[in-house]
């Protein structure tokens, strides 16, 4: 199921990508970029519906999708 990000609090929105972040250890290539940086950038890509955030009710966690 999407979550719109326009219903979450910005506190739990933030906590959400930053899980994200440190779980996937996002990867950008020779450069190591700043935790806050990725954050931002996941949080741009959220705001330009590149990704999305998806709740699974079974092991009712979430995570962040890339948009087909």
């Amino acid at each position: 199921m999407k979550i719109p990000i326009d219903k979450l609090e910005k506190d739990l929105l933030v906590s959400i990508v930053e899980e994200f972040v440190l779980r996937d250890g996002t990867d950008y290539g020779a450069v190591e970029i700043e935790f806050d940086n990725k954050v931002d950038e996941v949080l741009r890509k959220l705001r330009t519906e590149e990704y999305f955030i998806s709740f699974d009710a079974v092991t009712e966690s979430c995570t962040i999708k890339l948009e087909a």
